[in-house]
């Protein structure tokens, strides 16, 4: 007899990309529409929810004994599973340190703990390399991340500390406390010309980012960044999804963007 679920519902990328990354996939009966990693998810899985939305017939006929969920955003979906006797199981991570939790309490519930627990810290002994080869504070560039642009919304916690990990220093930390997203709008966008950033860092969630319509914001011809043209896009799918694709693809495509910014220097 099996102790841990069998039949799991995730209803967000990350949790699915974890599952997959210890070799429990098989598990999986339901995904997200927007689950792109791994490719064969999207393939092999039927996709049962957006982001804010679910389909709870679709949900409830796959007979699942685990649905696992993201944030507040997910409560309601959570609350009409819960009310319909289904066991839920949702994360709420902002930061590298409770994604790194999250991957590790996930291999718990399904039997792979110890697996999990040394991906975890293979990567923790990775990212202290890279801490201790960090350049000086002074000589690193200043990065401004954009999640959204109308209204124009900074970076999230996890995204803020990548950001340093890589070499770079976040042009508003006090943003990337803030969990959610309209605590971290920027009602003057000016403010960004004020805080002078190196280099700018694109992350539109569901639409491509436009360096072009960045750099040609009034008053904006002003930033380094922009006159340096040290302006780019990370897909959100590497930088946005509160898991393994951001603390692997979504840091590397961070270090390579900051270390151009060197060599160009």
């Amino acid at each position: 007899m099996s102790y841990y679920p069998e039949r799991i519902v995730c209803l967000t990328e990350e949790t699915t990309e974890t599952l997959y990354l210890l070799g429990e996939e098989d598990r999986i009966v339901g995904i997200s529409g927007f689950t792109v990693r791994p490719p064969q998810a999207r393939r092999d899985k039927p996709r049962v929810s957006a982001f804010t939305s679910a389909k709870i017939d679709k949900i409830l006929a796959l007979e699942p004994d685990l649905v696992l969920g993201f944030s507040d955003l997910q409560a309601d979906i959570a609350a009409e599973l819960i009310r319909k006797g289904i066991e839920v199981h949702v994360f709420n991570h902002r930061s590298i340190r409770e994604i790194l939790n999250m991957m590790v309490q996930l291999g718990s519930l399904v039997g792979a703990g110890d697996k999990a627990l040394s991906w975890v810290q293979d990567w923790e002994s990775q990212a202290a390399i890279l801490r201790a080869g960090l350049p000086a504070e002074s000589e690193r560039p200043r990065v401004y991340f954009e999640e959204w642009d109308d209204p124009i919304i900074t970076g999230i916690r996890w995204v803020s500390e990548l950001i340093e990990l890589a070499g770079g220093r976040e042009c508003f930390p006090e943003h990337a406390c803030e969990s959610l997203g309209k605590n971290r709008i920027l009602a003057d966008h000016t403010e960004v010309i004020r805080r002078s950033p190196d280099i700018i860092i694109g992350s539109w969630c569901g639409k491509k980012f436009r360096p072009e319509k960045v750099a040609l914001r009034a008053g904006w011809d002003a930033i380094p960044a922009v006159q340096d043209k040290q302006i780019f896009e990370i897909k959100s799918a590497l930088i946005l999804q509160p898991g393994p694709a951001a603390l692997t693809d979504g840091l590397s495509e961070l270090r390579k963007v900051i270390g151009r910014w060197h060599d160009s220097d």
